[in-house]
């Protein structure tokens, strides 16, 4: 689990981090959303004990990652994947690492099969990896302490659509098994398609945070039945909107049980009944951030 209380990151006049609280849960992943400049990336170091709060606190696991023993064994972290010594292979990145932790060396050739290295890129320099090689390296290292909690940044930069799936797998997996997922992105859709949690944050602050299901969720029904003009009389003397849509059908406020009653007491037999669609991920992200939509520095 990991645990933001209030935190708040300041530099200088500039309030990069402000008064932020979030919990991301075992056996979740938590989608951590925001424009550039937004405050994610200050956040997540902060988590990771790489930027001192000026207020409030994180905690992994019950305690701040500084505190943690071996905090490999416990967390895996990939804040920047161009962050390699270019002149190792990525097979000594993974023995380095697996010789820090304490790892049998063992894990090194699993963690290589695992991330979709083959010998070849194993022995190739880091200097001529591409991007979403390196990705795959820093998820390997990441994994290499078999941790209870990931803290991904931008992961899937780099990645082809292969690849990306791959990591939707590999995230997904790792969450039904209890472990913790925290991820940044810019890929909505993959963002949608692989969080069950959200955290949306515009201006240093939360603007939005809970369950994906119920922050993409929209009100109300839609409805058809043999009788549209005495359901739509029903539904508005129970304070309900009702509009006629142009096929047929009414689109209303009320849920679908709510429906469903008040055509069973008004004696009208309906013929199709659904909740409302709702909207996407995308929308939510851009009605939410449009005062911050623009290209800025990252924080």
């Amino acid at each position: 689990m990991i645990t933001v209380e209030n935190l708040t990151k300041r530099y200088g006049g500039f309030t990069a981090v402000d008064d932020v609280s979030f919990t991301a849960q075992p056996g979740r992943v938590t989608g951590f959303l925001g424009p550039n400049g937004a405050g994610k990336s200050t956040a997540m170091r902060a988590i990771c004990g790489l930027t001192p709060a000026t207020s409030g606190t994180t905690r992994v696991l019950g305690r701040p990652y500084r505190e943690l023993p071996n905090p490999g064994r416990h967390v895996g972290i990939l804040l920047d994947a161009a962050a390699q010594h270019a002149g190792r292979t990525g097979r000594e990145v993974l023995v380095l690492g697996a010789l820090t932790m304490g790892v049998p060396l063992v894990k090194v050739e699993q963690t290589l099969d695992l991330v979709g290295l083959t010998p070849q890129e194993a022995r190739r320099r880091i200097k001529n990896y591409s991007l979403g090689m390196r990705q795959r390296l820093g998820i390997g290292l990441a994994l290499l302490g078999e941790p209870e909690v990931l803290i991904l940044d931008e992961p899937v930069n780099g990645l082809d659509p292969a690849g990306i799936r791959w990591m939707r797998q590999l995230l997904r997996g790792f969450a039904d098994e209890g472990g913790t997922v925290l991820l940044s992105s810019h890929l909505l859709l993959e963002m949608e398609a692989i969080s069950d949690d959200l955290v949306v944050i515009g201006h240093g602050k939360i603007v939005a945070a809970g369950p994906q299901e119920s922050l993409l969720a929209a009100p109300g029904s839609q409805v058809s039945s043999l009788d549209d003009e005495t359901l739509h009389k029903a539904l508005v003397r129970a304070g309900y909107s009702a509009t006629a849509n142009p096929g047929g059908g009414l689109d209303t406020s009320a849920e679908p049980k709510s429906v469903g009653i008040l055509a069973l007491e008004a004696g009208v037999a309906l013929t199709a009944l659904s909740a409302n669609r709702g909207h996407g991920l995308e929308s939510l992200f851009f009605e939410l951030t449009a005062d911050h939509g623009r290209d800025e520095v990252a924080a």
